[in-house]
């Protein structure tokens, strides 16, 4: 159930862990699909914060282990269907991650990490999983950025992804960074991330030409929502 983000504010915020340790799995799938729908039964302006785990057994050169092909896209799906939500989403890391975990940070819109936390991409025996995290990471980091982290793969502290910009914080105290970022971000039962968030995926694939009347779009979108009730 969402809950204040603290005593000061009405302020909501959905939060949710997921213990992304050990193979995939269709529980590992299932506990990502009961988030999104979960986050998508609350109020607009609901923040979603996930605490993704994966030091409880986790082997990084496992990922995904030996699941079927289908399971794999069913995963795929999960993660676009996070990616797609109209909700402000922030991954919070903690420990020793996983391929998982990075799978699932990339696809949200702010990602804090503890200090000390590592995150070490699966590498097997033919090379990196070659999963949609690729695709991500190159429209995110860029090629070259990628390129390293993909084929010289190993533990990565926080620092360092912090650096590429794959972390926007790494800190002693998660909690306080998400109840300060969440003034900043949106007002609440008044954001829209998801149309924002598909402007500027589609930045770097679609000509200027055909993204201006998207934008277009949006933007009469923003100017019929500010007109008073009464006025319309």
């Amino acid at each position: 159930m969402p809950v204040p983000l603290s005593p000061s504010t009405s302020v909501q915020a959905m939060q949710a862990t997921l213990d992304l340790a050990g193979p995939l799995t269709p529980s590992t799938v299932g506990a990502l699909v009961d988030v999104c729908e979960s986050a998508e039964d609350t109020d607009p302006g609901t923040l979603l914060q996930l605490r993704l785990l994966s030091g409880t057994g986790a082997v990084p050169g496992d990922w995904p282990g030996r699941p079927d092909v289908h399971l794999v896209g069913k995963w795929e799906k999960a993660l676009r269907r996070l990616e797609r939500l109209d909700r402000f989403t922030v991954a919070v890391l903690d420990g020793p991650c996983g391929q998982a975990v990075l799978d699932v940070m990339l696809v949200t819109d702010y990602r804090i990490a503890a200090v000390g936390t590592t995150v070490s991409p699966a590498s097997r025996a033919d090379g990196a999983w070659p999963g949609m995290a690729l695709y991500r990471l190159a429209l995110q980091v860029g090629h070259a950025a990628a390129r390293r982290l993909v084929l010289l793969p190993g533990e990565m502290a926080a620092e360092r992804l912090l650096d590429v910009g794959l972390l926007d914080e790494v800190t002693d105290d998660p909690d306080a960074v998400v109840t300060a970022l969440w003034q900043r971000a949106a007002r609440p039962g008044g954001s829209e991330p998801a149309i924002r968030r598909s402007l500027l995926l589609e930045a770097t694939t679609v000509p200027f030409e055909n993204a201006l009347g998207t934008h277009l779009a949006a933007c009469d979108r923003s100017l019929r929502a500010a007109v008073p009730q009464g006025e319309k």
